[in-house]
């Protein structure tokens, strides 16, 4: 159960956040999630929503790309909530299962295809040691391009703020969801 009661309809928050709650419904269909929490900082929620809307709507990463890069992220940070959503969404995306399993376990990715290899390295590279080698980042500048490469740091930083509000708040994924082994 969340630590705090979340904000999901109007009524839950004063007329001057009623614009907002307009707006996360807009674009995701429903106020959930870590939206519920963010709604305690009147603009927080609709700034967080924008920027996830547009590394998902406006990226040029795969759906499969995005939910693994996602997933990975969700990995590291032990991040049970956004890892039942996500894994969920991947599978129907078409993400394979092998490298569901790898970045479950926390196994090497060698036996993965070269593309799945080099996001989850990214993801554990850079939320492990804060720094990415330079070889990878060579190799997806020139493999991918600038722009994909901004935007899959740009997702990375999404889900990493989406994850921690999700921990410390203790948003729970749903018994029946894909769980994810964590400590």
């Amino acid at each position: 159960m969340p630590r705090v009661k979340l904000l999901t309809e109007k009524t839950d928050v004063g007329e001057d956040q009623h614009a907002e709650i307009d707006a996360i419904v807009e674009t995701l269909n429903r106020v959930g999630g870590p939206f519920g929490v963010l709604l305690y900082s009147p603009g927080l929620a609709q700034k967080v929503m924008e920027a996830g809307a547009h590394v998902r709507l406006k990226s040029t990463l795969s759906p499969v790309e995005r939910e693994l890069c996602i997933i990975a992220v969700s990995r590291e940070k032990d991040a049970r909530y956004e890892w039942a959503s996500h894994v969920a969404t991947g599978r129907r995306q078409g993400m394979r299962e092998e490298a569901i399993e790898v970045v479950r376990h926390r196994q090497d990715v060698g036996a993965l295809e070269q593309d799945e290899q080099d996001i989850i390295n990214y993801v554990r590279q850079l939320l492990r040691n804060n720094k990415v080698e330079q070889g990878l980042f060579d190799s997806l500048v020139e493999r991918k391009g600038v722009r994909w490469l901004v935007e899959l740091t740009g997702t990375i930083g999404q889900y990493q703020y989406i994850s921690a509000i999700n921990n410390a708040f203790d948003l729970q994924p749903a018994e029946d969801a894909d769980q994810l082994p964590v400590p």
